[in-house]
C-alpha cells in the first residue's frame, strides 16, 4: 500500500473538511467545490486525514511541500546522533610510542562522543600474567579520564582483556562542536581571502596611478641618454 496521500483527482468522497492554503479553516463542502477552489488558486487538493470523517483535504502546492518534506528529513538524518563503539587494541607489553599512538586515537574517538572498547591481547605466558593488562588498561583511562569514564570495568575475556570507556559528552554536543568549529575556520579563510584581496586592490590602484601620470616635454628633454647595451651570445659550452 502507497504512503503517498491522495490528491485531487483521486480523492472519492463526496464531501471534505477543507483548509485553505494559510491553514484557515473552510469547512465541510463538497469536492466538486474543493477541486473548483484548488484549480482557483493554482494549487491542489491534498488528503491529509483520510480517517476522518469527512476526510481532511488541504490546499497546498503538493511539489513544494513533498521536496521541503525531503529535505528536513534529510537534515533530522544528518543531525541524528548514532553512539558507535570504536576498538582499540593493546598488547600487554606494548611500546611507549605505540601506546601514545593507540591513545590518541582513544581521545580522538572520546571527543567525537563515541565509546571505546579496549580489549588487551595476551599471548603465551602473557596469560599468567593478567596484572600487567589490568594495570595498562587502568593507566589509559586515568589519561583520559578529562574526557571518559570506565563504563565497563575490566574483566577477562579468553585470552583478552577488555574494558569499555564512556565519553563525558554526548553525540549530539560533539557534533553541535565540530559544525561550530568547521563554521568559524570557514570564516577564518574567507576573512583571509578578503584581506588579501584587499591588499592586491590597493597595490593595482596605485600602480594605475603610476602609470597615468603624465610626463612634459621638459622631463623627456632632460631625460639622460643612455646606450643600450648588447650582451653578447653565451657560448656553447656544451661538447
Amino acid at each position: 500500500m502507497s504512503a503517498e496521500p491522495r490528491i485531487n483527482d483521486r480523492i472519492r468522497v463526496p464531501e471534505v473538511r477543507l483548509v485553505g492554503p494559510s491553514g484557515e479553516q473552510v469547512g465541510i463542502v463538497p469536492l466538486a467545490k474543493a477541486l473548483e477552489l484548488a484549480q482557483e488558486y493554482d494549487l491542489d487538493l491534498v488528503e491529509v486525514a483520510a480517517t476522518a470523517r469527512p476526510p481532511v483535504c488541504k490546499l497546498m502546492d503538493y511539489g513544494k511541500f513533498k521536496y521541503e518534506s525531503a529535505m528536513k528529513a534529510r537534515e533530522a538524518r544528518k543531525n541524528q546522533a548514532h553512539t558507535v563503539i570504536k576498538e582499540m587494541k593493546l598488547r600487554p607489553k606494548i611500546d611507549p610510542h605505540d601506546y601514545d599512538t593507540k591513545k590518541g586515537h582513544v581521545v580522538r574517538f572520546l571527543k567525537q562522543g563515541d565509546k571505546v572498547k579496549i580489549t588487551i591481547m595476551f599471548r603465551g605466558r602473557e596469560q599468567s600474567r593478567p596484572e600487567l593488562g589490568f594495570r595498562l588498561l587502568q593507566r589509559l583511562a586515568s589519561d583520559v579520564e578529562e574526557l571518559g569514564f570506565i563504563e565497563s570495568n575490566p574483566k577477562q575475556d579468553g585470552r583478552n582483556m577488555i574494558m569499555v570507556l564512556g565519553p563525558h559528552k554526548k553525540k549530539t554536543e560533539a557534533m553541535a562542536e565540530a559544525r561550530e568549529a568547521q563554521a568559524a575556520r570557514k570564516a577564518e579563510r574567507q576573512g583571509v581571502a578578503s584581506d588579501e584581496a584587499s591588499e592586491v586592490s590597493e597595490v593595482a590602484v596605485e600602480e594605475a596611478a603610476v602609470e597615468e601620470a603624465p610626463v612634459t616635454e621638459a622631463e623627456v628633454a632632460d631625460a639622460p641618454a643612455v646606450e643600450a647595451e648588447v650582451e653578447a651570445p653565451a657560448e656553447n659550452t656544451e661538447a
